[in-house]
């Protein structure tokens, strides 16, 4: 299938590692000409490697996206590059773990400038050029815990709600003008900060990370974890002109773990 990306300017947040360095590189195949962006050099430089030996037109930033400046000035690098923004993919790493009690309020303010506040920046920042675009499209990165909330995640269980509940605004406030809002809700997928997860819950259990992995691994009816690149692959689907009648949705990538029906 031909996802219509050819050509087109996507802006891929947190790109260097994991679920956005796969997904950069996806729509970097697909055809679209990729800004990609994290706050590490040596790893965003790797991945613009990558895309830029695929033959795709690649801008790699150095941004640390919870300064209150920076999705402003990521956006204007993208349009100064590209002279366009069709797509726009948030993604951010998730906050730590832990309960509530063991957190406090300054927890709690790193992870909303973390997980909500970076995407309300770039998307007061992207809109305007989003509009623009007869293409346009936003899709933010949540979990799977916006369905089923996660032990010991109170910080991403409940700032990826509030996540999904701007992206059902959105969806509202700007299908008139043509622009697609959705989201995706990535399961267990192996990447670093599943890692991170792993070793926590080993920590907590007295177990390992690959013993955690297993029971996991047989709570989800395929059997296994997803790869980066099968979840890479929905998501650039949903951003893409091939989805054009999919709108304010959550994409659920989990493998059947989430049971609900809703």
């Amino acid at each position: 299938m031909d996802l219509g990306l050819r050509g087109l300017s996507a802006l891929v947040t947190a790109s260097s590692k994991g679920l956005g360095r796969a997904t950069a590189l996806q729509l970097a195949r697909e055809g679209a000409r990729v800004t990609i962006c994290a706050r590490g050099h040596e790893a965003l430089e790797e991945t613009h490697a990558e895309i830029a030996a695929l033959g795709a037109e690649v801008l790699a930033v150095p941004v640390d996206l919870a300064d209150p400046g920076a999705a402003q000035a990521l956006v204007d690098a993208a349009l100064a590059r590209f002279g366009r923004l069709d797509l726009l993919i948030g993604n951010a790493g998730g906050p730590p773990p832990g309960g509530f009690l063991s957190l406090d309020e300054s927890a709690w303010e790193a992870a909303i400038q973390l997980t909500l506040m970076s995407f309300v920046r770039l998307c007061y920042a992207a809109i305007p050029a989003l509009r623009r675009s007869s293409h346009g499209s936003i899709l933010a990165f949540t979990s799977m815990s916006v369905k089923q909330p996660l032990p010991n995640l109170v910080l991403s269980n409940s700032l990826r709600l509030a996540v999904t509940g701007l992206v059902k605004s959105l969806a509202d406030e700007l299908g008139p003008d043509g622009v697609r809002v959705n989201a995706i809700c990535p399961g267990w997928t192996r990447t670093d900060r599943v890692e991170q997860l792993l070793h926590d819950r080993a920590a907590r259990d007295g177990s390992t990370p690959e013993a955690e992995a297993a029971r996991i691994a047989e709570a989800i009816p395929l059997g296994r974890m997803a790869t980066p690149d099968e979840f890479a692959r929905a998501a650039a689907f949903l951003a893409s002109p091939a989805a054009s009648y999919v709108h304010g949705v959550s994409l659920l990538v989990d493998g059947g773990i989430c049971r609900g029906t809703m």
